[in-house]
C-alpha cells in the first residue's frame, strides 16, 4: 500500500490527528480517543501505520504483564506532494478528510461537557474574490499564523484545536 492510500483513510486520518502536534499516545490512549472505532479496528490501522513507518514507538513500558507501546507521528513520513496527486486522488482525501472531520466532530459533540458556544466552535463558509497571487499570499499568512503556534504544547490552559482550513475555487471565470 503506497503512503498516499494509507493516509487517506478516515480512522487513519483521526489516528494521525490525534497524534498530531508531537503527541504521544498508547493503543488504549487512542480507543478511548476515539470510542465508535471498534478496538480491533483501531488496533489494525495502528499496525498498518506503524509497519508503513508513519508511527514510531517512543517508548515502551509493562501493564500487567503486557508490553505497552507510546506511539509518535513522524512528519517527515507523513508528507504528501499535492502536485503528485491525480484529480482522483484529491477527490478521495477531500472525502476522507470530510468523514473524518465529521467523525470528530460528533466525538466532541458526544464528550462529557462539550460546549460549542465557549469552545470557539466555528464552521462558516466566506466566498473571497482573489487573484492567484491573493490566494498564494492569504495561504502563505495561514501558514506563518499557524507556524507561530505550532510550537505550543499542553499547559497553560491550553486545549487541542483541530484547525481545517480548505480552499478550493467555487466557481469557474469572473462573474
Amino acid at each position: 500500500m503506497d503512503t498516499l492510500e494509507l493516509i487517506l483513510h478516515p480512522v487513519r486520518l483521526r489516528v494521525m490527528w490525534a497524534l498530531s502536534g508531537g503527541r504521544t499516545r498508547t493503543t488504549s490512549d487512542l480507543c478511548e480517543r476515539l470510542p465508535d472505532v471498534p478496538k480491533t479496528t483501531l488496533y489494525r490501522h495502528i499496525a498498518l501505520l506503524a509497519d508503513a513507518g508513519l508511527l514510531e514507538v517512543a517508548g515502551e513500558h509493562r501493564v500487567r504483564g503486557t508490553v505497552e507501546r507510546h506511539y509518535r507521528l513522524r512528519q517527515d513520513a507523513t508528507r504528501i506532494d499535492a502536485d503528485a496527486m491525480s484529480l482522483e486522488d484529491h477527490r478521495h482525501g477531500f472525502a476522507a478528510a470530510t468523514a473524518a472531520l465529521i467523525a470528530e466532530f460528533g466525538a466532541y459533540l458526544s464528550s462529557h461537557g462539550a460546549d460549542p458556544a465557549r469552545d470557539g466552535v466555528g464552521y462558516r463558509h466566506a466566498t473571497l474574490w482573489l487573484t492567484p497571487d491573493e490566494m498564494t499570499d492569504l495561504a502563505d499568512e495561514v501558514r506563518r499564523s499557524l507556524v507561530a503556534r505550532a510550537g505550543n504544547g499542553p499547559g497553560g490552559g491550553r486545549r487541542p484545536y483541530l484547525f481545517s482550513p480548505i480552499f478550493f475555487p467555487s466557481g469557474e471565470g469572473t462573474p
